[in-house]
């Protein structure tokens, strides 16, 4: 598949996945986002990347929820894409964001009041 398809395929799935979550009954699955998807070169097989807002334990929860709906969600997604074939659904959870937010706040640590550094980054005297 070329990469132009590929990536239409990519959106595709993202877009549908988040509002076929936006119906699931599960409560067990708290506040899902999906933040990318990733598709096999043959179409396949998809990863969705979710982020999931709350404690480990509700993480946790909301992984089985969407493990356990996976089956459902690739029927959803065949009734709505026309693919060759539906790909298969694999849920795995993306951190980025908790770890861009922990940078962050050790960075606001390290240079309280926004003060340039090394190279013009924080910390870093001018002239």
């Amino acid at each position: 598949m070329d990469e132009a398809r590929l990536r239409r395929v990519k959106e595709a799935i993202r877009d549908e996945v988040s509002s076929i979550l936006r119906g699931f009954k599960d409560p067990r699955l708290g506040f899902v986002s999906v933040t990318d998807v990733d598709v096999s070169r043959d179409a396949k097989v998809a990863k969705v990347f979710v982020s999931v807002l709350g404690s480990d334990a509700d993480k946790s929860d909301s992984l089985a929820a969407l493990k356990r709906g996976a089956g459902y969600v690739r029927t959803e997604l065949g009734k709505r894409i026309q693919l060759r074939y539906t790909p298969e659904i694999l849920f795995r959870l993306d951190d980025s964001i908790e770890r861009g937010s922990r940078i962050q706040t050790i960075l606001g640590e390290l240079y309280p009041d926004g003060a340039k550094g090394p190279a013009g980054g924080p910390g870093e005297d001018e002239g």
